[in-house]
């Protein structure tokens, strides 16, 4: 395994595509380690497309695009800014709730980060609000999305994990609410002591709120719409995405009426593109999930990481220290498909619920997209609003010590977690 995580890193530093570092990673596994058939490995990529499952990954994909063609983010942005716009640090506050709403719309953390880099960041500086205090307040408020459904990274947790992908769903929604809540009152401390403007002094009607909310109806009913589906049996998690493009395509065109064909093909365009790139990823990864498993890799970090630990609490957050680190160098989907078949077992033999570890492990991991050194949606960030990477991270530290504290208390509260999805299924 040490050779298998020499030339991955090796590869990465490289500036190689993560797809073929990993799959030239476990390709020198066959060749030159495992003394198997190089046959197998090709047999594991293959096997890895062999999920039904994983049919839910593009069509939420799709489903996202369509949706931001078809004038959703407009109106979610609207009820935002009159809910919140009036608060300290108002588009800042826009910016965290925005996150959440387009959390039950896009399932990507990146892409809801450039979009609202795009939409809200001239905005805040224009009204002076520091760039760094701006793009961080974007971007890890992005994080959002990772837990509110439909998250990419549920999906693939839950196919890698065998773990129910709509427990998953319904178990990111109270975590994805705190989230907000947490970076909303960090955003508020900040911005009270720096006496950043707020985007509108008036506070909103009843009125205007109720309006707001009605022109966004069909977004906001997205979410609700999903989890309904899968807890009435209509659907399981991998047809709901389906049913997920159905309804982008019936909103677009006959609800808000401003889906065109040529924003339906852009949409498909910008998915096939998505797409291609995470099941190249998934394909990729099948000959070093068979290495990890072959090599006893679960069992023997288990003991090199947890020697005399025994407190099952303690256990989980050496796990979630070591996806914090492991973040900072490795993409999120990555560390998901190479990581999840390592600690599931782990968490599960100390008596933890692997729903529970999934969301708590989603959010660690799509933190790392947040941060130095290899941060997606940091980069993404930084590169539309102009700003160092230097004064972003600065910024950003009141932001993800807020969720790293958030993190840390699930731990010890399960029951938060596991309120929504037992109350639903049992």
């Amino acid at each position: 395994m040490l050779l298998i995580s020499v030339v991955f890193v090796l590869l990465m530093v490289l500036g190689m595509p993560v797809a073929f570092a990993t799959g030239i990673a476990g390709f020198v596994f066959f060749v030159m380690d495992s003394g198997m058939p190089l046959s197998i490995g090709v047999q594991k990529i293959a096997s890895m497309s062999q999920s039904f499952p994983l049919l839910a990954v593009p069509f939420f994909v799709l489903a996202g695009h369509l949706m931001n063609e078809s004038g959703i983010t407009d109106r979610l942005l609207k009820v935002s800014l009159v809910a919140v716009g009036w608060m300290s640090g108002g588009l800042a506050q826009v910016a965290i709730v925005l996150s959440t709403l387009m959390g039950g719309v896009s399932g990507s953390a990146v892409a809801d980060a450039a979009m609202e880099a795009r939409i809200l960041g001239p905005a805040m500086i224009a009204k002076g609000y520091g760039k760094g205090f701006s793009a961080a307040a974007i971007a890890v408020g992005s994080l959002i999305t990772a837990t509110i459904p439909p998250s990419i990274g549920l999906i693939l947790y839950g196919y890698i994990g065998n773990v129910s992908i709509g427990r998953l769903f319904l178990a990111g929604i109270v975590p994805g609410f705190l989230m907000m809540a947490v970076l909303m009152i960090t955003t508020y401390v900040i911005a009270r002591r720096r006496g950043y403007v707020v985007a509108d002094s008036t506070r909103p009607s009843v009125k205007a709120l109720a309006v707001a909310t009605w022109e966004a109806k069909w977004a906001l009913m997205f979410p609700v719409a999903l989890v309904l589906a899968i807890r009435g049996g209509v659907f399981t998690p991998s047809e709901v995405g389906s049913f997920a493009v159905v309804y982008a395509l019936a909103v677009g065109f006959l609800a808000h009426r401003e889906l065109t064909v040529e924003k339906v093909w852009r949409a498909f365009a910008h998915a096939s593109s998505d797409v291609g790139l995470i099941m190249l990823i998934i394909l990729m990864s099948g000959m070093v999930g068979f290495a990890t498993i072959y090599l006893q890799v679960p069992q023997n970090l288990a003991n090199w990481m947890l020697a005399g630990i025994t407190d099952p609490n303690m256990i989980v957050l050496v796990v979630l220290l070591f996806l914090l680190v492991a973040g900072l160098a490795l993409d999120s989907t990555v560390m998901v498909l190479l990581l999840t078949p390592i600690f599931v077992p782990i968490v599960v033999n100390v008596g933890m619920d692997p729903v529970h570890f999934g969301i708590l492990m989603m959010s660690i991991v799509t933190l790392g997209g947040m941060t130095w050194p290899s941060g997606s949606a940091m980069f993404a960030v930084c590169a539309l609003m102009d700003v160092t990477i230097e004064e972003y991270s600065i910024e950003s530290i009141p932001f993800i010590a807020a969720i790293c504290a958030l993190i840390t208390a699930l731990v010890f509260f399960p029951e938060v977690v596991l309120w929504l999805p037992n109350l639903a299924f049992g």
